[in-house]
């Protein structure tokens, strides 16, 4: 088991060691994923089935994207 440490910018930003974008073969534009159980995140490279879930369930979520539901939704 290797690990690899990152410090927060005050963006809440890291970067991903060398050593880990190597071992989940990352690169620049791609998407990664953070699995978080138990108070321990996992993070991993996001497959191409994560992506067209993900797209799939911001469609179905955009008919409650305006304005007037922001509006209404804002103080709860």
């Amino acid at each position: 088991m290797s690990t690899a440490s990152s410090r927060l910018t005050s963006k809440y930003q890291a970067t991903i060691p060398g050593n880990v974008r190597r071992a989940l073969d990352l690169h620049a534009g791609d998407t990664i994923c953070f699995e978080i159980e138990d108070g321990e995140i996992r993070l991993r490279k996001a497959s191409p089935l994560d992506l067209a879930f993900t797209h799939a369930v911001e469609e179905t979520l955009s008919e409650w994207n305006s304005e007037a539901d922001e509006d209404a939704y804002r103080d709860l």
